[in-house]
């Protein structure tokens, strides 16, 4: 999977400080500079002023401010399970790839058994792998060999269905329903500073399933450059604390 970042609030920060003193302040924000408007902040100077802000502002659950600044990602590669876990979240918009009007009538299926356009799970090829739910423990070579096999053919298989639907003139809408929940998927998503830091409360921990718990880090990684102050405050206190930023 693949993560890019597309579009993002320009001085998302500012704009956090500015939308917190507007609360609490009888002049106008907006007829201010931004050094007017952190004056009586405590700070040697205006980075120092923000870590200030931003960490009472976390610190003390006033989440608000942290709705403004909003940052849009492009996901090549998602599988279509990982997205049903993803948009469950509310408060983030999507894009999804369509099915309907995108059909795989070119793909080769033996490509899609050596692992083309199905994500593959660690667990089909890792003997070490354990999920959440799993019923046993690590398994031997040649357990882990024959799972991967199963899967595999399973997964190419209903390609070859897939596109034999198609010949025989079914609908790709309708067609589609024969191919795994595996799939590959493009998405693009929005989402605020807060809905992000709470979709990484609920998707980085280590209880989320391994593939969204991948996409979560590599939006994070995004949002370290991008928020650099929140997010290393969020990072050093607040990760891992489900629901504290639900909307």
């Amino acid at each position: 999977m693949e993560v890019e970042l597309l579009e993002a609030t320009e001085d998302p920060e500012e704009v956090i400080c500015r939308a917190a003193r507007n609360d609490y302040a009888s002049a106008f924000v907006g007829d201010q500079t931004f050094e007017e408007t952190m004056e009586t902040v405590d700070g040697d100077d205006l980075e120092a002023k923000k870590e200030t802000l931003i960490g009472h502002l976390l610190s003390h659950g006033h989440f608000g401010p942290f709705e403004h600044p909003q940052a849009t990602f492009a996901i090549e590669g998602m599988s279509r399970s990982c997205m049903a876990q993803l948009t469950r979240h509310r408060h983030v918009s999507f894009d999804v790839q369509s099915m309907r009007y995108v059909a795989f009538d070119d793909v080769d299926p033996e490509d899609v058994g050596d692992g083309e356009m199905v994500v593959t799970p660690p667990s089909a090829t890792d003997p070490d792998w354990i999920g959440r739910n799993q019923q046993s423990g690590t398994v031997d070579e040649v357990t882990v060999e024959e799972r991967e096999q199963v899967f595999r053919d399973s997964v190419q298989r209903s390609v070859e269905e897939y596109q034999r639907l198609l010949e025989l003139g079914m609908p790709p809408e309708d067609a589609r329903f024969v191919l795994p929940i595996g799939t590959e998927v493009n998405v693009v998503m929005s989402m605020n500073a807060r809905t992000l830091m709470h979709v990484a409360d609920m998707r980085a921990a280590a209880d989320a399933q391994w593939e969204i718990r991948g996409l979560t880090e590599q939006v994070l990684d995004y949002a370290a450059e991008w928020c650099p102050v929140t997010f290393d405050y969020y990072e050093e206190n607040m990760k891992n604390r489900k629901n504290r930023l639900a909307p």
